[in-house]
């Protein structure tokens, strides 16, 4: 059974940083298909960042430059750091393996396998 668990959300002033982690289990590691998305109230679920079938990093436009996708494939964990939070940053990060979205909330997605979330606020 895949398991991603996410950790490392907390409540930050604007301008700082964290680092969120995803540690995976129940499948062969591969860092492809791995990634970030986020829900803030009364939106849908949206990309983040993600690792591409090729390895390569994308990331969404409102987030270049300030957040950066890795992994350690020895702890098979994906992380997410993230600097100059901005108080629209604020949003439920759930880490996802071969996720295609399809609108709507993340945890009802049809593809792909979830984690439960890790909370991220952001104040002004």
């Amino acid at each position: 059974e895949v398991q991603l668990v996410e950790s490392g959300g907390d409540s930050v002033q604007a301008g700082g940083s964290l680092r969120l982690s995803c540690t995976a289990s129940g499948f062969t590691w591969n860092e492809s298909g791995m990634g970030w998305y986020r829900q803030a109230p009364g939106h849908t679920c949206e990309l983040v960042s993600r690792f591409s079938s090729g390895g390569s990093a994308v990331y969404a436009d409102s987030v270049k430059g300030r957040f950066t996708i890795s992994q350690d494939n020895a702890k098979n964990t994906v992380y997410l750091q993230m600097n100059s939070l901005k108080p629209e940053d604020t949003a439920m990060y759930y880490c996802a393996k071969d996720a295609e979205l399809d609108g709507g909330s993340c945890l009802s997605q049809e593809f792909g396998y979830w984690g439960q979330g890790t909370l991220v606020k952001v104040s002004s």
